[in-house]
């Protein structure tokens, strides 16, 4: 398989000059692994010994590490990788005392020493939350963005939030069904449909009935492909747990910890609300997404290409997903401070994605299918902007033509291709 470059690698080494621990975490087969070797092979490329990459994956280094956590840490050359560390929680409060040694032996040799990665939101695991404080940051790595699938720039949200419309392309001339299909795991981004299905099936087995053993106890492990599959029938809907509760046979207490499994597994995540004025009749739900589309449409059995001809509606909550987990990718690898969150009033008008950024100036993209747009597409976002006031900066509908058409003097329709710049 060949490297693709990934777009998180500059946070990545700016976060290991600054902090003694680096956590890198994302879904299983994201790219971490393959991301944070060719990383310490670049940064340390002039020493004879690039640093030490030790993967939990086999048995007698859990074994090691579980017996004498401290020793095992200190038998390795830094940088050191420790890879799938979720499997060790030993080493979580080890971590902490040997680089509160090492900061007292080389106060200035200790940043950038350990960059651990992990399958499992980094939330999930109390242990290392607590023991780390202070001494780790922390980022995520998504399955393969459009852009950098077809190694683009990378810069479409950027340029979006800078209103930067003037001379956007199509790279490669994509279909947007061929951007869906490309912006998914490294290993099957490329494969044929029958391959791609084949993988998936061992993925997501692996996961709900292996993986999800090492977060937490789940007495009912037989029910979660059924509610991953109420959950990816449900993307883009706003998340009740009663409800779903309801159709899976689960209470909803139970949804909604089976959920937060989902979540820190990576297969799945909400948009929480915007709302600035507590007064106002707005929806303060959040909404559910799958974070692979190819995830989605597999678990439905969806032929992407089909559905795009034949069942629009169904294309139009496809691809509402596809664009939730593009701008979640390309807000990981951005500045921090940017937020992503959706808009709906009690009566109906809604903005599928609200972008804050850091300063509160507010962005608004609504997500339409269909290569024709007119007013009445941009009604949600004008509600959202009297709401937001000044704060209020710009917004755009994403839609399936060709050219860049202003409605406003602040808002636009936009081609999807400006996502994969």
């Amino acid at each position: 398989m060949t490297w693709i470059p990934r777009f998180i690698s500059t946070r990545l080494t700016t976060a290991m000059k600054g902090s003694p621990v680096v956590f890198l975490n994302g879904a299983r087969q994201s790219g971490k692994s393959t991301l944070v070797r060719q990383l310490i092979q670049s940064t340390d490329k002039h020493k004879q010994a690039a640093g030490t990459y030790v993967t939990f994956d086999r048995p007698n280094n859990i074994a090691s590490a579980t017996a004498a956590p401290e020793e095992f840490l200190q038998s390795f050359e830094r940088p050191l990788i420790l890879d799938e560390i979720q499997m060790v929680p030993q080493l979580f409060r080890a971590l902490k005392l040997v680089i509160d040694d090492e900061r007292f032996q080389h106060p200035r040799k200790v940043n950038g020493n350990y960059l651990l990665t992990g399958s499992a939101n980094v939330l999930a695991i109390p242990q290392l939350a607590e023991a780390l404080v202070g001494r780790m940051s922390v980022l995520s790595l998504y399955p393969l963005s459009t852009a950098e699938a077809i190694q683009g720039k990378g810069n479409g949200l950027e340029r979006i939030l800078k209103k930067d419309f003037n001379q956007l392309s199509n790279p490669k001339k994509l279909s947007l069904t061929r951007a869906i299909q490309l912006a998914t795991f490294p290993e099957i981004h490329g494969l044929k449909k029958e391959d791609r299905a084949n993988w998936l099936d061992g993925y997501i087995t692996t996961l709900l009935q292996r993986d999800v053993k090492l977060l937490a106890e789940v007495e009912k492990i037989h029910l979660l492909p059924q509610l991953l599959r109420i959950l990816c029938n449900r993307a883009g809907g706003l998340l009740n747990d009663s409800d779903i509760g309801r159709e899976a046979g689960l209470n909803s207490v139970t949804t909604k910890n089976y959920r937060k499994l989902f979540h820190h597994m990576f297969l799945s995540t909400e948009v929480k609300p915007w709302y600035k004025n507590k007064g106002k009749r707005l929806i303060k739900a959040p909404k559910g997404y799958i974070l692979d589309t190819a995830i989605l449409c597999h678990m439905m059995d969806w032929d992407l290409e089909e559905i795009a001809l034949r069942k629009p509606n169904i294309f139009g909550n496809i691809l509402e997903n596809y664009v939730a987990t593009e701008l979640i990718k390309q807000l990981s690898y951005a500045p921090p401070g940017n937020q992503l969150y959706h808009f709906r009033t009690s009566d109906g008008k809604e903005v599928d994605f609200v972008i804050e950024k850091a300063n509160g100036e507010v962005f608004a993209i609504e997500v339409k299918s269909t290569s024709l747009i007119n007013e009445s597409d941009f009604k949600g976002i004008r509600e959202l902007a009297s709401l937001a006031g000044k704060d209020f900066i710009g917004g755009i509908v994403l839609y399936n033509g060709k050219e860049v058409l202003p409605f406003d003097k602040e808002l636009w329709a936009i081609p999807f291709y400006a996502l994969w710049q």
